[in-house]
């Protein structure tokens, strides 16, 4: 049961309106945050986790060479472009999952035969905590950020959880 802040008398918990004085009780069923970690999550936008700057391929360029770009730059994820349309992205996640132990069978072939297409984006703008809640839902660790639709970015689980550990008080 809750208690209506304009007249006091309770009502169900969940209920959209005072069943006495039918003033709105919406806002008592948002959970409030409890901490500054909280408070930050669902405040801060994800520009503030800077975004790193995407490594960007062809569709065409073999995987062989996507992988090698990988390991010299040491990144998880490239973004596959033409022009500036984004058109897939291919992970740490995709060599595992999609190439395996037959990864030589693949090394000639064009990165879009085995890229994840139409990924989900996220725009800057973004609150860190809706970017964590699609990360989680989805399975994604790497998210390519656009800015007005245009890619300016893409962020990581590991960003967010620099961000936490940032902000988490170790001494409590």
């Amino acid at each position: 049961m809750i208690a209506c802040p304009f007249c006091g008398s309770t009502n169900l918990e969940g209920a959209d309106i005072c069943d006495d004085c039918q003033h709105s009780l919406t806002d008592l069923s948002i959970p409030q945050p409890s901490s500054p970690v909280e408070k930050g999550l669902l405040k801060d936008r994800i520009d503030v986790l800077a975004p790193k700057s995407p490594l960007t391929v062809p569709l065409d360029m073999p995987v062989g060479e996507v992988l090698q770009k990988m390991v010299e730059k040491n990144i998880g994820c490239v973004i596959i472009v033409e022009g500036r349309e984004l058109l897939g992205i291919f992970s740490e996640r995709d060599a595992l999952m999609r190439l395996n132990a037959e990864v030589a069978d693949f090394l000639e072939l064009p990165i879009q035969t085995v890229m994840t297409p139409n990924p989900v984006t996220l725009e800057s703008k973004d609150k860190i905590a809706f970017a964590l809640h699609k990360m989680h839902v989805g399975g994604y660790r790497h998210v390519p950020i656009l800015t007005d639709g245009d890619l300016v970015g893409v962020i990581s689980v590991r960003d967010i959880l620099n961000y936490l550990t940032q902000r988490i008080d170790i001494s409590a």
